[in-house]
């Protein structure tokens, strides 16, 4: 067994390298040991040698969730405490948003310089040369400027205690950690979630990657399959395709989003603009999964794998690749946490089941995130629920999910952003008639100038009204648009009214207001 040489994270300790693998965190550069010593510091066990005799509450699990429930809580006078197990900062920082929209910035710098000679840049042929590497090294760099955010220290400087190691119910009140039992008013469980992987001969004996390990790569693949067609995976696709990698994206659905009743224009635009990229669609169901080389101890080696698909039209395609991206959804964190113990009804996979106010079947325990059930798993919806619960455990509130309008956005080129009812198919799926209004890109003056027109903005509004009730968006810059949307519809603004609020020109957002100009346009009143 190989002793750590440091009570800090070293880069390039290679004793500390072991330890650095088991959290699935390499290259030990400078970059990841700073941003353990700040997410997972070596032999931490406690904040305090004291802990309360009794904490107003405690969260279960340190991303999103689990932040915002005891640094909000301790910054307001709460006794609070925070159980990590493994990376502070959970999936978002570590393994999710944050390392992958520094992928996609790079991917849209690449695209950028490909297509200079249409700005009047004119680059000698084959002067351009793509350094994966330096490309990875810029998002652990990143990486660990946001960290100090969701390290330990920053959540005791908010006024809570911090526990480094696995917590468990011992009972409908209490919770071990460290061999350590700690006594709770209110407690929050916030595990998270991980990876779902699908039951596909061969598939687990093989080398496969998610996005718990995709940001380590230190070489490109030359070939990528990507199993599962949503969010992680599209912007992964595009990602690795413009950095060069031969990328196949294998769909069970014969169009994108179908499954989610995804809205058919947004879809069949995505998968052409994805395309143009250079990523393939490779529509049909995965049938084995045979593994050609094994891993290796050099992470520079890449495996060899082949997956073997039935496509639609009944025939069978193999493909070979380095990379195996498994992006078929997420499943809660619910073992081992002794839930039982604390009276916690859960299903697996599924997670903690919840009321409107965020509480498990023991009325003094909360879930939220993607260890709770039913809900859409997305980090801003994490954080938003944790203020949710600290408002109604600690002060008495009686604030409910079903008020919150979540926006989600997969930051493809162009962004896909939805809210609330985002479709037609979804409307009528659950028996809603709706009035659709469209303002295309094809007219805006600024996507035109930024060479971006390709893409709308739908809104759906309730039959014969201006209430809106959600919206679909693909542009450049949904993500920033979808938030005029969402902002009216938690306060009951209706689309004539955004149709009447004077938008900035030249911009992309003006997508927003044409849709309320249609609807204007629809009601006006003619002389003839």
């Amino acid at each position: 067994m190989t002793t750590a040489t440091s009570d800090r994270w070293t880069a390039n300790d290679p004793a500390q390298t072991e330890l650095a693998k088991k959290l699935e965190v390499w290259p030990l550069d400078e970059y990841n040991a700073a941003l353990l010593n700040e997410v997972h510091p070596l032999g931490y066990k406690s904040s305090t040698e004291r802990p309360h005799e009794l904490y107003d509450i405690i969260a279960i699990g340190s991303g999103a969730g689990g932040l915002v429930s005891s640094k909000q809580s301790g910054r307001r006078g709460a006794k609070s405490a925070l159980i990590s197990a493994h990376l502070a900062g959970g999936d978002c920082l570590n393994v999710g948003c944050v390392p992958s929209k520094a992928l996609l910035r790079a991917a849209k710098a690449i695209a950028e310089v490909k297509r200079a000679s249409e700005f009047g840049i004119v680059l000698p042929e084959g002067e351009m040369k793509i350094d994966f590497a330096k490309i990875m090294a810029r998002l652990r760099e990143k990486r660990n400027v946001i960290a100090p955010a969701d390290g330990h220290a920053g959540t005791e400087k908010a006024g809570a205690h911090v526990f480094q190691g696995f917590g468990r119910f011992t009972g409908p009140d209490t919770v071990e950690v460290n061999g350590v039992t700690l006594k709770f008013k209110k407690a929050v469980v916030a595990t998270g979630g991980r990876p779902s992987v699908p039951n596909v001969p061969g598939l687990k004996e093989a080398p496969y990657t998610t996005n718990e390990n995709l940001f380590n790569l230190e070489v490109l693949p030359p070939r990528m399959v990507i199993l599962g067609a949503g969010v992680i995976a599209l912007e992964m696709a595009q990602c690795f395709a413009t950095f060069g990698s031969h990328v196949s994206v294998l769909s069970r659905s014969e169009r994108l989003f179908d499954s989610k009743q995804g809205d058919p224009e947004a879809a069949e635009i995505l998968q052409k603009e994805l395309e143009k990229s250079g990523v393939h669609f490779v529509m049909g169901s995965t049938k084995m999964v045979e593994t050609l080389r094994e891993r290796t101890t050099d992470p520079k080696e890449l495996p060899l794998m082949k997956v073997i698909v039935e496509t639609s039209d009944g025939g069978n395609v193999d493909l070979e690749c380095e990379c195996l991206l498994v992006a078929t959804g997420r499943v809660s964190n619910v073992e081992n946490l002794g839930l039982e113990a604390a009276g916690i009804e859960y299903e697996v996979g599924e997670g903690v089941k919840i009321n409107d106010y965020a509480q498990t079947t023991n009325p003094n325990v909360y879930a939220v995130g993607d260890a709770a059930a039913g809900v859409p798993r997305l980090t801003h919806m994490s954080g938003e629920m944790a203020k949710l619960v600290v408002q109604n455990a600690l002060f008495d509130d009686e604030w409910k999910l079903s008020s919150f309008v979540v926006p989600a956005v997969a930051y493809t080129e162009p962004e896909y952003a939805t809210a609330g009812i985002y479709s037609e198919d979804l409307a009528q799926k659950q028996g809603i008639e709706v009035d659709v209004y469209r303002a295309g890109l094809e007219h805006n003056d600024r996507a035109i100038l930024e060479s971006s027109n390709v893409g709308f903005c739908k809104i759906f509004c309730a039959k014969g009204t201006d209430q809106i009730l959600g919206c679909t968006i693909v542009a450049e810059r949904a993500g920033e648009m979808i938030n005029e949307v969402t902002l009216a519809m938690k306060n009951n603004i209706g689309l004539k009214a955004i149709g009447r609020n004077i938008h900035s020109y030249p911009t992309t957002g003006e997508a927003v207001m044409g849709c309320g100009i249609g609807y204007i346009n629809s009601h006006w009143k003619r002389l003839d």
